[in-house]
């Protein structure tokens, strides 16, 4: 179950000479893959996202651990894989520690931004530092300062703060001012903490002041590349792989750089909110099969051509020689990211709910407590009951 773009029809045909096995592609559908997995018909290797959705695959007993697998390997060596590739482990309690389930075909730290400089200097803003974090609060006073307006119409954004979903995001903001969104034993959620307070209180600051893309200001281009592409757009909450897009635009790639996370006042982190990879259901059939494909794309050729596109950090510590730096963007994002890699930390997702499910909740109530001016506070209550809601039926399909 995977994309065409990750593998079109001349892949497959690459892969299944390569191998000597048939491979079928379906579409990544999360309803299609319930109703496969329900009906005995599950697919043998499926793309997801290891940073949010590993302990729910694992606390459902969906997904194959992988050890006995990677201890044979020739490709994927333990002391190979980087750190990151934590996110894909689940103990039954504890996310990065236990089996692996899953590997991230390549990733980024995804609480960095990339920033054009050129739009920096024409509004005479400072360009953040490419070592020191910002504060959030800095972080937005900038995308005040750079927004530009004629008359309503807004001409260049001066930061796009939806990074890779709500949720996620709140969860990073809040262990950044020292917290969790989420209870340890993962089964309770809570916006009320001071830090909770905090990270909410941000997104409705960044919201009203309408510098940037939120729920009462959605992207059209449904992502943050076309403006940032065309100039209209001074901040994307985007990680290193944002730079395989700019490195396409020569202009583009003189003027982008990569800065670190923003910090919230507490620990100085750096998570990954996707680790896009794949995993092999228990419920497949060709379960050897399933792991040669798996294995050859994760460290095969495969591996070592999409290193050299730079739309993402290998799983592989040993193919960070094969990413690109032939533009000062990349030279200067991949120094970022290696000094960055001290602050990767493993935000335990709940094995009970999906992130869209929570996405959903936040999308509902957020647009009204924006306009309407809501407290933090009564949102966060709002947001603690009906989270809570869906937590606790999840508990009821997995304890």
């Amino acid at each position: 179950m995977a994309p065409e773009n990750e593998f079109s029809p001349e892949f497959l045909k690459t892969a299944e000479e390569r191998l000597d096995v048939k491979i079928k592609r379906v579409e990544v559908d999360t309803t299609k893959l319930t109703a496969m997995l329900a009906s005995g018909t599950a697919p043998d290797l499926v793309r997801g996202l290891g940073a949010v959705e590993t302990p729910y695959i694992v606390g459902r007993d969906l997904a194959l651990p992988l050890d006995d697998y990677f201890a044979k390997s020739e490709l994927l060596k333990e002391d190979d894989i980087d750190p990151v590739n934590d996110v894909w482990r689940y103990d039954g309690s504890v996310q990065g520690q236990g089996p692996r389930y899953g590997m991230a075909k390549d990733y980024s730290q995804d609480a960095m931004f990339w920033y054009n400089t050129a739009l920096f200097d024409a509004a005479g803003v400072a360009h953040p530092s490419e070592t020191e974090p910002v504060t959030y609060d800095q972080w937005l006073e900038m995308g005040k300062e750079l927004t530009q307006k004629d008359g309503d119409t807004t001409t260049v954004y001066g930061l796009s703060a939806g990074g890779l979903g709500l949720f996620i995001s709140l969860a990073n903001m809040t262990a950044s001012a020292g917290g969790s969104l989420l209870s340890e034993d993962l089964g309770t959620v809570d916006f009320s903490s001071p830090e909770g307070q905090k990270a909410l209180q941000w997104f409705l600051d960044y919201a009203r002041a309408k510098v940037g893309f939120s729920p009462v200001e959605p992207n059209p281009d449904g992502w943050d590349w076309p403006p940032y592409q065309t100039g209209r757009l001074a901040q994307s909450w985007s990680g290193y792989w944002f730079g395989g897009a700019i490195a396409a635009e020569a202009g583009l790639a003189e003027t982008s750089r990569l800065a670190p996370a923003p910090t919230m006042g507490g620990e100085r982190i750096s998570p990954c909110f996707g680790a896009t990879g794949y995993w092999i259901p228990k419920a497949s059939k060709h379960q050897d099969e399933a792991w040669q494909v798996f294995e050859w794309f994760m460290g095969g050729d495969p591996a070592k051509e999409r290193a050299a596109g730079g739309w993402g950090m290998p799983s592989l510590l040993s193919l960070r020689a094969d990413l690109p730096v032939g533009t000062p963007a990349q030279e200067q994002a991949l120094a970022a990211v290696e000094a960055e890699s001290d602050y990767f930390k493993v935000l335990s997702f709940s094995p009970y709910v999906k992130v869209e499910a929570l996405d959903a909740v936040l999308n509902q109530y957020l647009p009204d407590a924006i306009n309407e001016d809501v407290s933090a506070g009564a949102l966060a209550d709002t947001l603690n009951t009906d989270m809570q809601a869906l937590l606790d039926d999840g508990k009821e399909l997995v304890l």
